[in-house]
């Protein structure tokens, strides 16, 4: 299968074997699932780590593995930049010296080098070349580890819960980075993660897994509205993503046109005229009116039309909700409002019933396109 990625292996685990089959030829991937659900483990048979796996990985055309015929490349060979969940870095080395061991790496392999200069600069870098690994931060440890990881001249990157040890204004503040790296260099990736948030932004096809196996495949927009995913969540956010330009930035607020006749308003102190940015908003933050509103503080009154509704409970004795999945404009990405039951009794909500999306501009946050 050339340009793409083809899955089709076997890990036997100490509760289950975990067990993925994934065809497909999109750069973003995502795999998502509670902890423990073999998410890690995939990415080290992916990766070449895992001696016991059996079946087949091929990728870009290359097989990698392939047990019936006794194919197995060693990691060496797979041209991958693995980032696992405690970054692993070598503590007896600066910063500049682990990005240059992913470089003497590539070296080596005769991988596409990436210019370590650009790294430096895309993951802001600069300040801390010289700086001790034992003296930097959590998120700078994580910045350091996928500098490493570029700088080793991948032909695809794994990560690995890359932003699980931070806390969320940290991630907040990290995840614009993994957005740069995909936008500068263009290294396919696949990026493992139990936060939904993190899979709907930096990821545009996802594996669900549930212990070793496949629950559902597709697109994130999908996947997280179905009922039988909807509780996987544990704490996460899920978040709705506009995608647009910045056509205006005044008093403290940027205007995004997310296409012809649509246009959000953004509580923001940074941005530039002609920018592509990512809009998200949370479900929760989200209005719907069936009539068109008016007087009104929220900046933000889009129609839109309802596509479904989807009934979701939110745990044990928690009241359910109602997943409503909406089309805006002329995008087939479905916007997701929750709403009790009782709101979508009184409203009388329904397919194809036109509705008003109402949110305010400080409940959006702005991340690079």
């Amino acid at each position: 299968m050339s340009g793409g990625i083809e899955l089709d292996f076997r890990v036997p685990l100490g509760r289950f074997t975990l067990t993925l089959a994934w065809k497909t030829t999109d750069p973003s991937l995502g795999l998502f699932g509670p902890s423990g659900a073999g998410k890690t483990t995939a990415l080290e048979a992916i990766a070449g780590l895992r001696r016991d796996a059996e079946g087949l990985v091929r990728v870009n055309g290359e097989t990698w593995l392939d047990t019936a015929r006794g194919v197995r490349l060693p990691p060496e060979e797979r041209g991958v930049g693995y980032v696992p969940q405690d970054t692993l870095l070598f503590p007896h080395r600066d910063v500049m010296g682990n990005l240059t061991a992913g470089r003497r790496r590539a070296d080596r392999a005769g991988a596409r080098l990436l210019s370590a200069e650009k790294v430096v600069e895309v993951l802001e870098l600069g300040e801390l070349k010289s700086r001790a690994i034992t003296t930097l931060s959590g998120g700078e440890r994580q910045r350091v580890a996928l500098g490493r990881a570029l700088c080793s001249g991948p032909g695809r990157l794994l990560l690995d819960e890359p932003l699980a040890s931070l806390d969320l204004p940290l991630r907040r503040r990290i995840l614009p980075y993994l957005l740069r790296v995909r936008r500068e260099f263009g290294v396919p990736t696949i990026h493992v993660s139990h936060d939904p948030g993190e899979i709907q932004v930096l990821a545009r096809e996802v594996t669900v897994l549930a212990a070793g196996r496949v629950v559902r495949q597709g697109r994130p927009d999908d996947l997280f509205i179905d009922p039988q995913v909807f509780p996987m969540r544990e704490g996460g956010e899920i978040e709705n993503l506009f995608r647009g330009t910045i056509v205006e930035i005044a008093h403290g607020a940027a205007t995004v046109e997310v296409e012809p006749g649509v246009r959000i308003t953004v509580s923001a102190d940074a941005g530039e005229t002609g920018e592509s940015v990512i809009v998200t908003v949370r479900p929760e933050d989200l209005i719907l009116a069936v009539d068109p509103p008016t007087g009104l503080s929220a900046q933000n009154v889009i129609p839109a039309i309802i596509h479904e509704l989807r009934e979701a409970g939110t745990g044990p004795g928690s009241p359910a909700q109602v997943l409503v999945a909406l089309r805006v404009g002329r995008s087939d990405e479905r916007i997701v409002a929750t709403v009790t039951t009782k709101a979508r009794d009184q409203l009388a909500l329904a397919a194809g019933r036109r509705v008003h999306l109402i949110f305010k501009a400080q409940a959006c946050r702005m991340l690079p396109g």
